[in-house]
């Protein structure tokens, strides 16, 4: 394909991808105000976590869990962000297939199977990691909750929490890659199983640090949740890590790899001098 073809074809693979985004987001949209096939609302949902809360921490107005609206269109515009965010991720098969598709024309079947295996562990980790945020955000707004000595309640705004919960569930989701970029960057040959065993205490650190950082709450529970699940998920990839290194011992030519060929020029056993003229045949000048 010519350079002008390929930006045809981006433009094709964007343009899917980008209708599947707005298909979703509409659902969503839809979705967080109707509930279907026995699936409770997407707004009811959301605000669970916030529902848990006990009652005489949180603002109640109509005996009923709500948040607070205050600016004008805010209730759409938080509608429209959490539709699209979820239409997104439950589309995310189709945009993710046209990434997909444009660059496999340039890999090699080798390189386009494990591409394919990395796409969908990477889609599992994310849900994985978003799913913990979302049960680790009761603990973590109770706890937030509960300083005061009962001289508080909590009254959120609806932007304050729905933009924390997406927070956590994308800091959690983009958190869980984490083990599948340390093995593919072993996969690659940039670090070995041996260095990542002789850096676990630093990398271990490393990551309660990172956890404390990166939890937008600062709650003990959603920082321990993070750190240790990360160490749990580290320490399954050292084991696949040792598991690649072993393999490539055992095979250190690939299959997309040139065969060692010796390519020096080997000696004759006799010299020009010595080559008779009978030798040559009866053509020899």
């Amino acid at each position: 394909m010519t350079l002008v073809d390929h930006l045809y074809e981006l433009r094709y693979r964007l343009g899917i991808a980008l209708l599947a985004i707005a298909v979703g987001g509409a659902f969503g949209f839809w979705w967080f105000a109707h509930s279907w096939l026995g699936v409770p609302q997407l707004g009811e949902i959301m605000t669970r976590p916030y529902c848990q809360l006990p009652h005489d921490l949180r603002f109640s107005p109509n005996g009923k869990c709500q948040l607070l609206q205050t600016k004008p269109f805010e209730a759409f515009t938080l509608q429209l962000k959490v539709g699209v965010s979820i239409g997104a991720v439950l589309l995310s098969p189709v945009w993710l297939y046209q990434i997909w598709a444009f660059i496999t024309p340039g890999l090699y079947r080798r390189e386009r199977r494990l591409a394919g295996t990395f796409v969908v562990l990477a889609s599992v980790l994310f849900v994985a990691g978003a799913v913990l945020a979302y049960f680790v955000v009761p603990a973590g707004l109770t706890f937030m909750a509960s300083f005061g000595g009962g001289s508080f309640f909590m009254a959120l705004s609806g932007g304050d929490y729905i933009n924390f919960v997406l927070l956590m569930l994308v800091i959690f989701g983009v958190s869980f890659e984490l083990p599948l970029v340390v093995v593919m960057l072993n996969r690659a040959g940039l670090v070995s199983y041996a260095r990542l065993k002789g850096w676990w205490r630093g990398i271990v650190f490393a990551l309660f640090v990172f956890a404390a950082v990166a939890t937008p709450g600062g709650d003990p529970f959603s920082m321990l949740a993070l750190a240790l699940t990360l160490s749990a998920l580290f320490g399954g990839a050292l084991l696949v890590c040792r598991r690649q290194d072993r393999s490539k011992e055992l095979d250190p030519v690939g299959v997309d790899e040139p065969s060692q060929l010796d390519t020096s020029p080997s000696t004759l056993d006799t010299t020009p001098a010595e080559v008779s003229r009978s030798d040559l045949g009866d053509d020899a000048t």
